[in-house]
């Protein structure tokens, strides 16, 4: 075995979930991560956790989807088994990243309704999403496998108590703001210019570890959750979404909601998004990317929505974590993130006053160097 991949599996029980002796722990392994899993259990038996694995496949996602009436339940023992779970750790890593294209958009929006309450469920755990560098998604990367490896690694295995003393500056100006406005002005695509309410809300520090109430791993993004947004945002990093690509991305708002948008490749997909419930219509999350150490899209959310230079907001869910204690905040059954670069230019605002110029932060060597936006 790849030392690397045991480094990977103590970064993600130690440091990730901080399992401790006699915690109710389940696996849930991709296809494609079974060398992950071995280094992970490992691990969880030398601390004395307690282990329940679980295996997931889109290809055997996409073979119950398809030949089911379409009338789902959540079911009572799937949500008894994370009810009862002190932690939840997701292994990604799939053989064929498109397995579940065909499946039909009603029938996955039936679906994930239906397990909203084992969403939730799981979200009261300490849960914490990863991957393991599989062909296929080097594929999808557009990389050799040896090199995606490598990319992989050096996105997981760094010094993250650093990096959390990094985005804790952030983190602050956020926590200490009302409202987010993001500019971006170019000649050969549609402009962004949005404004986003903070108020009251608080921003997570997300360093890949639940002690800071961060649960992806890798991480290095700050993230809260926006309200009252209005304006357009064009999100021009390519992505997947529902086993589909994405491409070019304008959303309008107003009074909160998207009332209008547009994509150059798959706008029946963002649609069928946006026709989830009514509550995906909205933005549950704001996320600025602050990890350097990803420096490549490689269209797979859990990396390219934490790089430098990047700004990404999610339809649907919010997190509780940046809401205040007993206040919900805005309710759907799917949580989609989509990115625009902010690299050049570009400027982030806080209640008026730039706290990033193409993308780089005020706190940050250069500021003072880089144009203010035209």
């Amino acid at each position: 075995m790849d030392e690397r991949v045991r480094e990977h599996a103590a970064v993600l029980v130690e440091w990730s979930a901080r399992v401790d002796p006699g915690d109710d722990v389940v696996v849930d392994v991709a296809e494609g991560a079974h060398e992950l899993a071995v280094a992970a259990a490992e691990q969880l038996g030398e601390i004395g956790a307690n282990v329940v694995t679980t295996y997931g496949s889109e290809e055997f996602s996409r073979a119950y989807l398809r030949a089911h009436d379409g009338e789902f339940e959540a079911g009572a023992h799937e949500l008894a088994l994370i009810e009862n779970a002190d932690v939840y750790l997701r292994l990604g890593g799939g053989r064929n990243t498109a397995a579940t294209v065909d499946v039909e958009s009603e029938t996955r929006q039936a679906y994930s309704t239906a397990r909203q309450e084992l969403r939730e469920a799981r979200m009261d755990t300490d849960w914490v999403s990863t991957v393991h560098p599989t062909r296929s998604l080097a594929q999808q990367a557009g990389m050799a496998y040896e090199a995606y490896q490598s990319f992989v690694y050096d996105a997981v295995l760094r010094d993250w108590e650093s990096l959390a003393e990094k985005m804790a500056d952030l983190k602050r100006i956020l926590d200490e703001g009302s409202e987010v406005r993001i500019v971006t002005e170019r000649s050969d695509r549609p402009d962004t210019d949005i404004r986003m309410s903070i108020e009251g809300r608080t921003a997570v520090n997300s360093a890949a570890s639940v002690a800071y109430d961060s649960h992806n791993l890798p991480s290095g993004e700050v993230f809260t959750a926006p309200a009252d947004t209005s304006g357009e945002v064009f999100f021009d990093v390519p992505m997947t979404i529902n086993a589909r690509r994405v491409r070019n991305v304008r959303l309008v708002f107003e009074d909160g909601e998207v009332v209008d948008f547009a994509a150059e490749q798959g706008e029946d997909v963002v649609e069928s998004v946006l026709d989830t419930d009514d509550g995906a219509r909205r933005l549950g999350e704001l996320g600025i990317g602050m990890n350097r150490g990803i420096d490549r899209v490689t269209d797979n959310i859990l990396f390219d929505e934490k790089m430098g230079d990047t700004v990404h907001l999610a339809l649907g869910r919010a997190y509780d974590a940046n809401l205040p204690n007993g206040e919900s905040g805005n309710d759907s059954a799917v949580h989609v993130d989509m990115i625009t670069d902010v690299s050049e230019n570009s400027r982030i605002e806080v209640d008026g006053e730039t706290i990033q110029r193409n993308g780089v932060f005020r706190f940050e060597d250069g500021f003072d160097d880089e144009p203010e936006p035209v």
